[in-house]
């Protein structure tokens, strides 16, 4: 595939040891993007990507890593429901040392990883009804409360300063579904490729909120955002759903976070350096 002339050559992406990076890094570089990993772990995953072991507190360092790129992928963060003051740290200021960053390095557009549960208490929609991608935040957790905190901070990066900026609510980001709710939130892997080029390619995006979803026949999240930046899924999750229907909480039925917006929602457990600031 040919880069179109208008996008990004060279790409920083931060969390690229996680396991979204791991998804779309490979499809990116075979695309023809110089990317730039940056982690707190060091990596050699990814032949024909440069890398940076660095924490996004070191602020110099993280500004140095980010010279002469075009465009910041920020994946890096606590992906799931933790204690306030971790996601405090790591995924609101991280994402302000990514934002100030790109902005004293020249970077032109940063692309965040946002999460549905930024809005995880919207209701199901019936009848034929979809979310819009602009649909009032409503936060399910103290972690979706950090994912909406990442798209307002992109937003004053935008309105101040000018950067570029698209937040990809990522909904379900799994090889397959693993539950009925996924047949209508389900971010295939391919599609992550094909949604995070199409970010990196469009021409002017300014401010944008987009759903990270594929194709799904059962899908209830806009595909309007994503159609005006040139994303065009090719997955369903249809394909899965004898495999998972029945497979459903109240929770799921009700919100569009699901289990998430239960009193007892999924809480992050393993090492922090294994983010991947993706949703569920």
């Amino acid at each position: 595939m040919v880069v179109p002339s208008t996008a990004a050559r060279r790409v920083a992406v931060t969390g690229a040891a996680g396991s979204l990076a791991g998804d779309i890094l490979p499809g990116l570089i075979e695309q023809g993007y110089e990317i730039v990993g940056i982690d707190r772990r060091p990596s050699s995953t990814f032949a024909g990507a440069a890398w940076e072991t660095c924490s996004l507190d070191d602020r110099e360092r993280l500004t140095a890593a980010l010279a002469g790129c075009d465009a910041v992928i920020h994946l890096a963060g606590i992906p799931l429901e933790d204690d306030w003051d971790s996601l405090l740290a790591v995924n609101i200021d991280g994402t302000q040392a990514v934002l100030e960053a790109s902005r004293s390095a020249g970077v032109r557009r940063v692309i965040l990883a946002s999460s549905i549960h930024a809005a995880g208490f919207v209701p199901v929609p019936e009848d034929g009804a979809v979310v819009d991608d602009d649909v009032a935040i409503r936060p399910n957790t103290f972690y979706g409360v950090s994912k909406a905190a990442l798209e307002a901070l992109g937003r004053l990066y935008h309105d101040r300063w000018g950067l570029e900026v698209v937040c990809v609510r990522i909904a379900s980001r799994f090889a397959r579904p693993l539950d009925e709710r996924m047949l209508s939130t389900w971010l295939s892997p391919a599609d992550a490729i094909r949604l995070f080029a199409a970010a990196l390619g469009a021409p002017d995006v300014g401010y944008q909120v987009v759903w990270g979803v594929s194709a799904n026949t059962r899908g209830y999240l806009s595909t309007d955002g994503g159609a005006s930046i040139g994303y065009v899924p090719r997955d369903d999750a249809e394909v899965f759903a004898a495999d998972v229907l029945g497979r459903a909480t109240a929770w799921d039925r009700r919100y569009i976070g699901g289990v998430f917006c239960s009193p007892t929602p999924p809480r992050f457990e393993a090492p922090i350096d294994t983010q991947v600031g993706a949703g569920r």
